[in-house]
């Protein structure tokens, strides 16, 4: 079975696909054989034009469409109302399945979270799922993607001790829409400051490639 890392961010339409896409990239380049998983994703015609079509496109992976998602939802709204509306709710088994299939063909998986930590994947008479449950059921550490502009301070200190205090193991930080300038520079030194996590990297709109040494990204799979 292969490691695994889950990628969450502060909101939704935070920029985590494109930052999970230049993470494995990343990797992938630097010889580590990464693939990806999501469990849900609303708001997409098909696997290929959805996150999971973009990630195996950009990061070159050539993964089959059957190991990068479970549940594929056409309305453009929030996983459990997607799957209410169609008719097709989110189930347990089916996410533990598909994750041990992939670990099984990738030594690394890179999870993708859809919106932010407490995105609800199912809420109904049978079963109330949330993120965090699937990254509890998969006991996945977490990178945090965030903004990197105003406000960004509030949204990253809330979201980590939200997610300290569900003793999911925190491994760090990537800063997306990163600029330069005082203000960002102040607002990695204030994240690392009340958060006690580091951001591991900012990525720039265009970057294909993080500047993170990759060994130390391939050390945060467990």
């Amino acid at each position: 079975m292969g490691k695994g890392l889950f990628i969450t961010g502060t909101d939704t339409d935070i920029g985590k696909t494109y930052v999970t896409a230049v993470l494995v990239n990343t990797l992938r380049k630097a010889g580590y054989d990464v693939g990806y998983y999501k469990a849900a994703v609303s708001g997409a015609p098909s696997v290929a034009e959805s996150d999971a079509g973009f990630v195996n496109r950009f990061a070159d992976i050539g993964e089959s469409e059957d190991l990068l998602l479970s549940y594929l939802y056409s309305h453009a709204v929030s996983p459990h109302l997607a799957a209410h509306l169609e008719g097709h709710p989110l189930e347990k088994d089916v996410i533990l399945k598909a994750w041990e299939r992939v670990t099984k063909v990738f030594p690394y998986v890179t999870m993708e979270g859809s919106g932010g930590i407490m995105c609800p994947l199912r809420h109904d008479e049978k079963a109330v799922y949330y993120l965090e449950d699937v990254i509890q059921w998969l006991h996945l550490p977490v990178l945090l993607v965030a903004d990197a502009g105003l406000g960004t301070i509030n949204h990253v200190v809330t979201t980590c001790e939200y997610i300290k205090n569900r003793h999911i193991s925190l491994k760090g930080i990537i800063l997306n829409h990163w600029q330069g300038g005082i203000m960002e520079e102040d607002n990695v030194k204030m994240i690392e400051e009340i958060t006690g996590v580091k951001v591991i990297a900012k990525v720039k709109a265009g970057d294909t490639v993080l500047s993170t040494d990759p060994a130390l990204l391939a050390s945060f799979y467990e």
